[in-house]
């Protein structure tokens, strides 16, 4: 079973989302919005297939990232991700919460083995 088939996104905390995004911007040229940045770009093994990156900084009190100390988070695109959080289960991975439905695809979160939040995102 294919478990994680790319990165969804890098999300990491900052004293002041607003300042970084538009230094980011003016800088470095990243088209920012209110949620960071996204890039799009097409898997090489078939050019059709398109994905996407989002990046975000985060204002450095969210408790978005809890129970992880961490500054960061990452989310990891994955194929079936019912199936896949059955599996994690019967390995004993910790799953923080329920299977989250959007517009834009599923949601899982689950801690790795140093309590790092993990983000598992199955693109609609």
């Amino acid at each position: 079973m294919k478990r994680v088939t790319g990165i969804g996104g890098i999300f990491f905390k900052c004293k002041d989302p607003i300042k970084l995004k538009e230094w980011y911007k003016s800088h470095l040229g990243i088209d920012t919005n209110d949620y960071g940045a996204t890039f799009d770009w097409k898997q090489m093994s078939d050019s059709d297939a398109k994905g996407s990156l989002t990046w975000s900084p985060t204002k450095e009190t969210t408790d978005y990232f809890e129970p992880s100390t961490r500054e960061f988070m990452i989310n990891y695109t994955v194929e079936n991700l019912e199936t896949l959080v059955e599996e994690l289960k019967k390995e004993g991975v910790t799953i923080l919460d329920e299977i989250a439905v959007y517009d834009f695809g599923k949601f899982v979160h689950i801690l790795d083995l140093e309590g790092n939040k993990v983000e598992l995102w199955e693109p609609k």
